[in-house]
Protein backbone atom coordinates (compact mmCIF):
# COMPACT_ATOMS: atom_id res chain seq x y z
CA UNK A 1 0.00 0.00 0.00
CA UNK A 2 0.91 3.44 -0.56
CA UNK A 3 0.41 6.09 1.74
CA UNK A 4 0.90 9.51 1.07
CA UNK A 5 4.33 9.29 3.48
CA UNK A 6 5.87 6.86 1.60
CA UNK A 7 8.91 7.37 -0.95
CA UNK A 8 8.10 7.97 -3.89
CA UNK A 9 10.79 9.18 -6.43
CA UNK A 10 8.74 10.00 -9.32
CA UNK A 11 5.89 12.15 -7.33
CA UNK A 12 8.98 14.31 -6.01
CA UNK A 13 10.43 14.90 -9.05
CA UNK A 14 6.94 16.09 -10.35
CA UNK A 15 5.93 18.35 -7.90
CA UNK A 16 8.86 19.95 -7.10
CA UNK A 17 10.40 20.73 -10.82
CA UNK A 18 10.43 23.58 -12.95
CA UNK A 19 8.80 27.21 -12.62
CA UNK A 20 5.10 28.25 -12.18
CA UNK A 21 3.61 29.92 -14.87
CA UNK A 22 3.24 33.09 -12.22
CA UNK A 23 6.56 33.01 -11.81
CA UNK A 24 7.28 33.34 -15.78
CA UNK A 25 4.58 36.43 -16.29
CA UNK A 26 6.63 37.88 -13.37
CA UNK A 27 10.23 37.63 -15.24
CA UNK A 28 8.40 38.55 -18.48
CA UNK A 29 7.19 41.75 -17.26
CA UNK A 30 10.47 42.56 -15.38
CA UNK A 31 12.17 42.06 -18.92
CA UNK A 32 9.50 44.58 -20.10
CA UNK A 33 9.95 47.01 -18.15
CA UNK A 34 13.67 47.17 -18.76
CA UNK A 35 13.72 47.16 -22.14
CA UNK A 36 10.91 50.10 -21.95
CA UNK A 37 13.12 52.50 -19.95
CA UNK A 38 16.48 50.95 -22.21
CA UNK A 39 14.70 52.12 -25.52
CA UNK A 40 14.35 55.53 -25.15
CA UNK A 41 17.59 55.58 -23.16
CA UNK A 42 19.21 54.38 -26.58
CA UNK A 43 17.45 56.34 -29.14
CA UNK A 44 18.50 59.79 -26.85
CA UNK A 45 22.07 58.38 -26.97
CA UNK A 46 21.61 57.35 -30.84
CA UNK A 47 20.67 60.73 -31.52
CA UNK A 48 23.04 62.65 -29.56
CA UNK A 49 26.15 60.98 -31.54
CA UNK A 50 24.15 62.25 -34.57
CA UNK A 51 24.46 65.63 -34.01
CA UNK A 52 28.00 65.39 -33.03
CA UNK A 53 28.64 63.77 -35.63
CA UNK A 54 26.88 66.04 -37.91
CA UNK A 55 28.70 69.53 -36.31
CA UNK A 56 31.86 67.66 -36.89
CA UNK A 57 31.24 67.39 -40.76
CA UNK A 58 30.32 70.53 -40.77
CA UNK A 59 33.96 71.62 -39.24
CA UNK A 60 35.74 69.43 -41.75
CA UNK A 61 33.29 71.09 -45.06
CA UNK A 62 34.57 74.65 -43.53
CA UNK A 63 37.89 73.01 -42.83
CA UNK A 64 38.41 72.34 -46.61
CA UNK A 65 36.57 75.16 -47.97
CA UNK A 66 39.25 77.36 -45.96
CA UNK A 67 42.01 75.55 -47.02
CA UNK A 68 40.65 75.54 -50.50
CA UNK A 69 40.13 79.28 -50.71
CA UNK A 70 43.69 79.71 -49.09
CA UNK A 71 45.04 77.74 -52.22
CA UNK A 72 42.98 79.15 -54.77
CA UNK A 73 41.98 82.55 -53.29
CA UNK A 74 38.46 81.81 -54.05
CA UNK A 75 36.12 80.10 -53.08
CA UNK A 76 34.49 76.98 -54.91
CA UNK A 77 31.85 77.44 -57.50
CA UNK A 78 28.00 76.05 -56.60
CA UNK A 79 27.60 72.07 -56.47
CA UNK A 80 24.65 69.54 -56.51
CA UNK A 81 23.20 67.91 -53.89
CA UNK A 82 25.53 64.61 -53.04
CA UNK A 83 28.74 65.74 -54.60
CA UNK A 84 31.05 68.20 -53.14
CA UNK A 85 33.33 70.27 -56.05
CA UNK A 86 36.31 68.03 -57.04
CA UNK A 87 38.36 70.76 -55.12
CA UNK A 88 37.09 70.69 -52.01
CA UNK A 89 36.62 67.04 -51.90
CA UNK A 90 40.50 67.09 -52.16
CA UNK A 91 40.56 68.23 -48.78
CA UNK A 92 37.95 65.34 -47.22
CA UNK A 93 37.95 62.02 -46.73
CA UNK A 94 37.52 60.40 -49.87
CA UNK A 95 33.68 59.88 -50.48
CA UNK A 96 32.67 61.84 -48.30
CA UNK A 97 31.06 64.22 -50.37
CA UNK A 98 28.62 60.86 -51.60
CA UNK A 99 27.80 60.05 -48.52
CA UNK A 100 24.19 61.00 -46.78
CA UNK A 101 25.00 62.90 -43.75
CA UNK A 102 24.37 61.60 -40.12
CA UNK A 103 20.58 62.91 -40.34
CA UNK A 104 19.81 61.78 -43.40
CA UNK A 105 19.75 63.95 -46.63
CA UNK A 106 22.79 64.85 -49.04
CA UNK A 107 25.45 67.10 -48.74
CA UNK A 108 25.69 69.90 -50.72
CA UNK A 109 27.62 72.84 -52.01
CA UNK A 110 26.57 76.46 -52.35
CA UNK A 111 28.08 78.99 -54.19
CA UNK A 112 26.24 82.14 -54.39
CA UNK A 113 22.80 80.79 -53.59
CA UNK A 114 20.49 80.98 -51.17
CA UNK A 115 21.11 84.81 -50.03
CA UNK A 116 24.92 83.68 -49.05
CA UNK A 117 28.17 83.77 -50.65
CA UNK A 118 29.41 80.22 -49.56
CA UNK A 119 27.51 77.47 -47.71
CA UNK A 120 27.59 74.55 -46.61
CA UNK A 121 23.79 72.59 -47.50
CA UNK A 122 21.81 69.40 -46.08
CA UNK A 123 19.66 68.52 -48.96
CA UNK A 124 16.40 66.88 -48.31
CA UNK A 125 17.25 65.54 -44.46
CA UNK A 126 15.13 63.06 -42.71
CA UNK A 127 15.56 64.10 -39.59
CA UNK A 128 12.71 65.91 -37.66
CA UNK A 129 12.20 69.48 -37.14
CA UNK A 130 12.80 69.42 -33.54
CA UNK A 131 16.29 67.34 -33.97
CA UNK A 132 17.58 70.06 -36.45
CA UNK A 133 16.40 72.65 -34.00
CA UNK A 134 18.64 71.19 -31.16
CA UNK A 135 21.57 70.96 -34.39
CA UNK A 136 21.25 74.43 -34.46
CA UNK A 137 21.64 75.06 -30.74
CA UNK A 138 24.27 72.88 -30.45
CA UNK A 139 26.47 74.98 -33.95
CA UNK A 140 24.84 77.98 -33.76
CA UNK A 141 21.88 80.60 -31.85
CA UNK A 142 19.74 78.05 -31.54
CA UNK A 143 17.25 79.97 -34.08
CA UNK A 144 16.59 78.18 -37.38
CA UNK A 145 15.09 81.62 -38.73
CA UNK A 146 18.20 83.38 -38.16
CA UNK A 147 21.93 82.81 -37.69
CA UNK A 148 24.84 80.47 -39.86
CA UNK A 149 22.52 77.51 -39.54
CA UNK A 150 19.28 78.02 -41.05
CA UNK A 151 16.60 77.10 -42.44
CA UNK A 152 16.48 77.09 -47.08
CA UNK A 153 13.90 75.98 -49.52
CA UNK A 154 14.36 71.95 -49.00
CA UNK A 155 16.85 72.04 -46.26
CA UNK A 156 19.18 73.55 -43.80
CA UNK A 157 22.04 75.72 -44.52
CA UNK A 158 25.00 76.50 -42.50
CA UNK A 159 26.53 79.82 -43.57
CA UNK A 160 30.83 79.89 -43.99
CA UNK A 161 30.67 83.36 -45.91
CA UNK A 162 27.29 85.96 -45.72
Amino acid sequence: MNSPTTHDPCRRLLGTQGFTLVEIMIVVVIIGLLAAMAVPAFQRIRRNVQNKTFANDLRQIRGAADQYIMEYSAYPEDGFPGSLPVGLAEYLPSGFGARNTPVGGQWDWDFQQFGCTAGISVYQPMADAAQMQELDALIDDGDLSSGNFRTRSDGYIYVIVP
